[in-house]
């Protein structure tokens, strides 16, 4: 979600579908009392000494780490932008080399390379308090340099995953342009992951778990914080949208096929909100003005239907017709703009729009899609939708506000659809299932 002009707009994640026209919502809250399943007990253990693995001889002779002068010789030549960026921080290159030390020496000697990046980092702050010292005492930016050397840890694991026997766990290189490399966030994914943001710099992402819990994983501008349990029994992957600064909806798809809701209010989550209807997808959301939200869903007979919040009641369903062959995805990028997006019957990418007043036909945007899609916005009148294509890649086709470009392979090797969100006018944040079932995540701006 990124505010424009006081309207937030968000990408909508995927998920449910179809209810009769004729009931309103009751305000019933489901309790559901899944006792959850810990993540991390699967890959957030206590890092791993690499001196100790020395004693596991299968797995010394079957991963080849590399060292720390071949990593720093990777930085230097291949991301000379990060010395750059330092230096219009104000930090010497000789501080930069140093701190690139420390941070790769770390990485590759004590981390365990199952987390992700920033909860390495979070471990070489705690286990190195002094460079913070440092960097403060110095009046150096410390959020840059944190994002920094977060991205020399992601750098360093790529290394030591690339001596590691058979595929790559991620979803595969970076594309050839100014797209970051894939970062593994960890967990276990049963589900497309969601992601929505009500404030600059920060980022909410959902998605469901081994034990089809909600689980929650969320960017607060300077580190990740480790996944968090909602509960919940999820038959769908979850949808989620902002419409305020420290407010979130998310929505999914129940064991009866119903649509539920829970929400952020700033203080604490509600319980879980029945509304109904019977579903064959996953929902989708999206937020035109603040306390509003169009809720999207493919029904029984695949149509396209919507329910709305309006500030104090939930609508009936409205068919919008259509005849969809996945999750639908929506955004608004201004107060009376909604564009929703769907895999039509040929497997090709669809779009529908309001205005303001009415809504267009379905628009045949092409493709060959082997997953739904996800939109997001930077700004007004300009959209970015992603899928997974042929391949398993991701695939991004643009809105510049007067015509569509073509489709742009980014890459990557996904094993679920994708999830997009705008933070800023020049950020764009992609998420996806991986295929070790780790949520990995791809950025363009800042």
């Amino acid at each position: 979600m990124y505010m424009n002009n006081g309207y937030p707009y968000y990408y909508g994640g995927t998920v449910p579908g179809y209810y009769p026209a004729n009931q309103v919502p009751t305000n019933y809250y489901a309790q559901m009392n899944q006792i959850p399943v810990n993540y991390y007990d699967q890959y957030n253990q206590v890092p791993v000494n690499y001196y100790e693995q020395v004693n596991q001889p299968m797995y010394v002779q079957q991963t080849r780490r590399p060292t720390v002068q071949q990593v720093l010789q990777t930085l230097r030549s291949e991301h000379s932008n990060l010395y750059s960026q330092m230096e219009r921080a104000g930090v010497s290159r000789q501080l930069t080399d140093a701190l690139f030390f420390f941070v790769v020496n770390y990485t590759i000697n004590q981390a365990n390379t199952n987390q992700s990046a920033s909860q390495i980092y979070r471990l070489f702050q705690r286990d190195t308090p002094w460079i913070n010292i440092l960097i403060e005492s110095l009046n150096l930016p410390l959020e840059t340099i944190d994002r920094i050397l977060t991205r020399v840890i992601e750098i360093t694991l790529n290394e030591i995953r690339r001596g590691q026997p058979g595929p790559g766990p991620g979803p595969g290189p970076r594309p050839d342009n100014d797209w970051s490399e894939w970062e593994n966030l960890g967990g276990v994914l049963t589900s497309a992951p969601t992601v929505s943001s009500w404030q600059q710099n920060r980022l909410d992402v959902f998605a469901r778990g081994t034990d089809n819990a909600l689980y929650h994983k969320w960017w607060d501008g300077r580190s990740w914080s480790d996944w968090e349990s909602l509960g919940g029994v999820l038959t769908s992957p979850p949808g989620a949208v902002s419409w305020g600064p420290n407010r979130i909806d998310v929505f999914v798809r129940g064991t009866d096929n119903a649509l539920y809701h829970k929400w952020w209010d700033g203080s604490r989550w509600n319980d879980w909100e029945n509304l109904g209807g019977v579903l064959t997808s996953g929902p989708a959301a999206s937020s035109r003005r603040s306390n509003q939200l169009d809720v999207f869903v493919r029904g029984n007979n695949n149509r396209l239907y919507q329910k709305t919040w309006d500030g104090s009641r939930w609508t009936d369903w409205v068919d919008l017709g259509g005849n969809l062959n996945s999750e639908p995805a929506a955004v608004s990028w201004g107060p009376n703009r909604i564009d929703v997006f769907a895999r039509g019957q040929n497997n090709n990418l669809i779009h529908k729009w309001w205005d303001g007043r009415n809504w267009s036909d379905w628009e045949n945007l092409g493709g060959t899609l082997t997953s739904a899609p996800t939109v997001s916005s930077k700004r007004a009148n300009r959209l970015e939708v992603f899928v997974r294509g042929t391949g398993n890649r991701l695939y991004r086709r643009a809105w510049n506000g007067s015509r569509w470009s073509d489709w742009e392979n980014l890459g990557g090797n996904l094993t679920s659809a994708p999830a997009a969100v705008s933070w800023g006018p020049n950020r764009t944040d992609v998420f996806a299932r991986g295929q070790n079932n780790n949520l990995y995540h791809i950025w363009q701006g800042r």
